[in-house]
């Protein structure tokens, strides 16, 4: 089991993910914080966080029969993509920058797919599940355990060597691998994180409530924005990066080696609200084809642009943008455009 975790850590670097580990499935710590995070109604409108009641921290329940966890990483950060600039001009819409290249899942699932495939021609049939951010899993306490890094104050991941700007994947199998060490935290006394949140998302250290999050806002959430947290978002129009841009560790940080990554998509770090905002729902789905980005579909994605282009700067060009979908037939946009028209006003 020892030589084959060291086959299953060279055989992930040359499908492309920089770091492996092997967890197993002690959990209760991770468990009693989660079950304090839903308690205290965190998750806002993510009901699916409660849905499978203590399986996410319990990974034999979820499935039969496992007994670790190989959790591993894939660096995301693209080329050419000055995030700064992007958020300092507020014409222009800031897409986070996980989502400028292909969706991940399908990329992950299929290298951990290969993955799997290279250890059952090593060791014959054996019991597993692949999961890339498509089920309950925490996993981000899994690749803790697993030594791939530590839980940041921000709550994301964070790796000396890459800072948090990667993807996480997870195999769930009953082979008896040998655990992998975990980390140590370096975060000490930092906290630009909790300062850089627009919204103070980060309540703390270690503790981020979904309701206030940007990325929660813009991504997870179906209804109206709250008016309150609606100037605050700038012009943050899918996901939200500042608690990462604010990381000392992230100037280590290197371009994606993953072609499907490195590359940006459809000019998305280049974009204006305007032109986003003109986009028709045939152009939405055939532009953010392949993309992460289509999943929130048409009608939030206009929402979102609405909100951004409230707190751009006055122009005849916004306010014509804006009033071209006053009366869009979804009652959602119309309120975030009515919203943005008065700012404007």
């Amino acid at each position: 089991m020892t030589r084959l975790a060291q086959d299953i850590a060279r055989w992930g670097r040359e499908l492309g993910f920089q770091e492996i580990g092997i967890a197993d499935t002690e959990l209760s710590e991770a468990e009693e914080r989660l079950q304090q995070w839903l308690a205290a109604g965190r998750h806002g409108d993510m009901a699916y966080m409660a849905r499978h009641g203590k399986a996410r921290s319990r990974p034999a329940e979820l499935v039969p029969g496992t007994l670790r966890v190989i959790s591993a990483r894939m660096n995301y950060w693209p080329e050419s993509a000055d995030a700064n600039a992007n958020l300092e001009d507020a014409s222009r819409a800031y897409v986070s920058r996980y989502a400028l290249g292909r969706d991940y899942h399908k990329v992950l699932r299929a290298r951990l797919a290969q993955l799997v495939d290279r250890i059952a021609a090593q060791v014959g049939p054996f019991g597993y599940r692949v999961f890339t951010d498509s089920a309950p899993v925490l996993e981000v306490a899994l690749a803790a355990k697993a030594g791939l890094g530590w839980r940041g104050k921000h709550t994301l991941l964070l790796t000396r060597e890459a800072g948090s700007y990667f993807f996480l994947g997870e195999i769930y199998t009953d082979l008896p691998l040998p655990a992998t060490p975990p980390a140590t935290a370096h975060c000490g006394t930092c906290s630009a994180c909790i300062a850089a949140c627009p919204t103070g998302a980060i309540v703390a250290p270690y503790e981020l409530d979904a309701r206030r999050c940007i990325s929660y806002l813009t991504i997870e959430h179906h209804g109206a924005i709250p008016e309150d947290l609606r100037p605050l978002i700038g012009n943050r129009v899918y996901g939200c990066d500042d608690c990462q841009l604010a990381c000392p560790w992230n100037k280590f940080a290197g371009v994606a080696d993953e072609a499907d990554f490195r590359a940006v998509r459809n000019g998305l770090d280049r974009a204006t609200l305007v032109e986003l905002f003109a986009w028709t729902r045939e152009a939405f789905e055939t532009q953010l084809a392949g993309s992460p980005i289509r999943r929130i579909g048409y009608e939030r994605w206009l929402r979102n642009i609405a909100v951004g282009l409230g707190n751009a700067p006055h122009t005849d060009e916004v306010a014509r943008a804006l009033q071209s979908r006053a009366d869009d037939p979804s009652p959602l946009v119309r309120e975030h455009v009515a919203w943005a028209l008065a700012r404007h006003a």
